[in-house]
């Protein structure tokens, strides 16, 4: 199945995945709302966003695969983590819909526990928006290498 109708097939359907995802342009950038509407609002864009990436990432897995089942086996690690991490995001997210004044900033009596659920918020964007990243970098050195002349 290495063949160059192959690579090509799915090559346009990873073009086609990653318009769609630079349409849906989600921004890690936590903003200090109190307000729950607002954090619903921002857990349906990032499961809409989410998605999308992960659909990308399994369908860069895929052509991967044509060309180099080992290193097509760590990518594929690579997006559990990015599920695992998104699931975490999520659920720091919510917790954080459930009790919106934790990112009042007027509020300077916060309590440690606001400001744990804070901090894990913050850690776990991070986390999630690094990992992307690097599966990012990542596919695109194996497209360079192994991909980029067919």
């Amino acid at each position: 199945m290495n063949s160059e109708s192959s690579i090509s097939e799915y090559s346009e359907k990873l073009e086609k995945l990653g318009k769609e995802l630079a349409k849906i342009q989600y921004d890690f950038k936590i903003e200090n709302k109190p307000s729950e509407k607002y954090w619903s609002t921002r857990i349906e864009e990032f499961n809409q966003y989410h998605t999308k990436v992960n659909q990308y990432f399994t369908q860069a897995y895929s052509l991967m695969n044509l060309v180099n089942e080992g290193e097509s086996g760590l990518f594929l690690l690579k997006i559990s983590k990015l599920k695992q991490l998104g699931v975490k995001l999520i659920e720091n997210m919510e917790k954080i819909k459930q009790n919106p004044s934790i990112m009042d900033l007027k509020d300077k009596q916060q309590s440690k526990w606001s400001i744990e659920r804070k901090e894990e918020l913050i850690k776990s964007n991070k986390e999630c928006l690094d990992h992307e990243k690097h599966m990012n970098v990542f596919f695109r050195e194996f497209y360079e290498k192994n991909l980029k002349t067919k």
